[in-house]
């Protein structure tokens, strides 16, 4: 997956801190009705993220500098991943319900 660039002549996003990440997550983790058993944030070398079987999430330090609406999508996407373990059709439901706007949904 690529990372999220800004476009020509915007300037990149402001990073946010591990603590107002942290606040995104759990955020929409009440809004989805799920919680985790962890969240932490460190370098990741092939993803944005992960979801454990054990309810951990993990994201990569990259996402503090990325858009909100890019981070987003991996936070959705990762904490979907409490409800329903795979990428089926039920997933991308949900995925769709909770990111109306219209951008595409990132992967993992």
């Amino acid at each position: 997956m690529s990372h999220a660039l800004p476009a020509d002549g915007e300037a990149p996003p402001e990073p946010i801190s591990a603590h107002a990440f942290k606040g995104e997550v759990r955020a929409w983790a009440e809004r989805i009705g799920v919680q985790p058993a962890a969240v932490h944030i460190r370098p990741m070398q092939r993803k944005w993220a992960s979801c454990s079987s054990g309810g951990r999430l993990t994201f990569d330090t990259g996402l503090l500098a990325q858009a909100a609406v890019f981070r987003d999508e991996v936070i959705v996407h990762e904490l979907l991943h409490l409800k329903v373990p795979n990428h089926g059709k039920l997933f991308r439901q949900l995925t769709r319900a909770y990111l109306r706007d219209g951008h595409v949904e990132a992967t993992t």
